[in-house]
């Protein structure tokens, strides 16, 4: 492993590779409405969501997250890492981590691996973690992935959740450079209050139901959502956050030319930028075409923004985020200069 010299500044971690894939099965508003009280006019009013797609059965976490590994390293042009990270909310299993299965998967064996949890907000964490492990010196470049299914933990007839989530994985790989390069990544606010975990959770699985007398509920068992309470506490602390996270940096909110939000929905996406008073063009979304996937969103909207080049090197981006914890975060990048890789091109290999 790489050491910092005494004295020396310490690396920033720089982005160098961005890819994300989606699993091939697509899943529209029609065919929700076939098993479902509503209709692709209610869905889309709502939440601004066409299609979102969808793992076959069989499927895992771990198989998004390798394929999105696969591409990543194609696109950073390396074939070793240091440490490889996942951050999700639907590992493979509660024991052991996903993380050291994708990293031997894609042959990177030996390295450190290691889950993130944060929800929504685990892209944003995961980069704060990521950049801790280089600016230590402990990695020259890791492998960071966003990945989530969340078809598997959310019940198939519940109205108001099964219409939100897609499955998608997203991958970034971030090398140690200078502070003052393109790519690098600085200036994150984080936060969290447990005080309201209870805004949404998935109950049963865990230590505390286990531990529990009593059978488990099938309600239980699945994703549960407050969903006006945790429409105002997403908008108003991925806005907060923001606003630290450009305070630290010395930038305006007219600096940002790209504002890449988790993808929640396009009405959440929406608020935010006009409560910090970006143009809502400004905003990246791409949550139409795959619905919220979770820790994976931020890094398939950049994914997709880069393919349509809409997000060009030199670019001054923001990224905010807000989960289940609850969680937020926010983190500042001037982009640099990448390959792009479309995260719906089926094409060449998958995982299984």
């Amino acid at each position: 492993m790489p050491c910092t010299a005494p004295g020396s500044p310490a690396p920033a971690a720089v982005l160098c590779g961005l890819a994300g894939w989606v699993p091939p099965r697509v899943v529209t508003n029609d065919d929700l409405a076939e098993r479902l009280d509503t209709d692709d006019t209610w869905i889309r009013t709502r939440t601004g969501i066409h299609r979102r797609h969808v793992i076959e059965p069989g499927q895992a976490t771990s198989d998004l997250a390798v394929e999105a590994g696969r591409r990543v390293l194609r696109s950073a042009g390396c074939d070793t890492v240091d440490a490889v990270l996942v951050t999700t909310t639907t590992p493979d299993r509660p024991c052991p981590a996903t993380a050291p299965a994708v990293a031997a998967r894609l042959g990177l064996e030996g390295v450190a691996a290691f889950d993130v949890g944060a929800v929504c907000t685990g892209f944003v964490y995961g980069l704060a973690t990521a950049s801790g492990l280089i600016a230590s010196g402990v990695a020259e470049r890791v492998l960071l992935i966003g990945a989530d299914t969340y078809s598997t933990i959310v019940d198939p007839l519940d109205r108001a959740n099964a219409i939100i989530f897609g499955d998608g994985a997203g991958a970034v790989v971030l090398r140690a450079g200078d502070a003052d390069e393109a790519g690098a990544i600085g200036h994150f606010d984080l936060g969290s209050d447990g005080a309201h975990e209870d805004l949404i959770t998935v109950a049963a699985g865990g230590s505390r139901q286990r531990s529990a007398p009593g059978e488990v509920s099938n309600e239980d068992r699945y994703f549960a959502m407050r969903g006006k309470e945790v429409y105002r506490h997403a908008v108003t602390r991925m806005a907060d956050s923001a606003r630290t996270t450009l305070s630290k940096a010395g930038w305006k909110i007219d600096d940002v030319e790209h504002f890449v939000p988790h993808q929640a929905n396009l009405r959440i996406l929406h608020s935010v930028a006009d409560d910090l008073g970006l143009p809502r063009e400004r905003c990246v979304s791409h949550v139409a075409s795959v619905g919220n996937t979770g820790a994976a969103s931020i890094p398939l909207a950049l994914a997709d923004a880069v393919a349509q080049q809409m997000i060009r090197p030199g670019g001054r981006v923001l990224l905010t985020a807000f989960g289940g914890g609850l969680t937020w975060g926010s983190c500042l990048l001037t982009w640099p200069v990448l390959p792009p890789v479309h995260p719906y091109d089926q094409g060449e290999e998958t995982a299984s």
